[in-house]
């Protein structure tokens, strides 16, 4: 599966982006996604997952209720839809897929980074 991740930009607190992943290769609809996202001087984290189908998602706290994952299987593409942000979400998001149907924090196929940058 090759992923290109788009959408990052520059917002100010409060506002909202919505990511885009598109996937090739591999059969799309039955991989299993998530984004992660790395500030600078920071590992790597957990961001969102969601399931082959689409109709399960998982969120880490730091998100839940404000970020909303999704994905169009006949597109190939998944998306992250980020709203009130904090500058606390400043990094690199990356796109992953699994070769499972449904995974929450280890994947197989990674994207390159899109930089999201909040300022206050």
């Amino acid at each position: 599966v090759q992923l290109q991740a788009s959408g990052g930009g520059l917002v100010q607190a409060g506002g909202s982006l919505r990511l885009s992943c598109a996937a090739s290769g591999r059969t799309f609809s039955r991989n299993g996604m998530g984004w992660f996202r790395q500030a600078p001087g920071k590992e790597r984290e957990f961001v969102s997952a969601i399931n082959w189908s689409g109709d399960y998602t998982y969120y880490a706290d730091s998100v839940k209720g404000r970020f909303t994952m999704s994905r169009d299987n006949a597109k190939s593409t998944m998306y992250l839809q980020m709203n009130a942000l904090k500058p606390e979400d400043t990094g690199v998001y990356y796109c992953a897929a699994s070769k499972a149907t449904w995974s929450r924090y280890n994947y197989d196929y990674w994207g390159q980074g899109t930089q999201v940058t909040v300022s206050s």
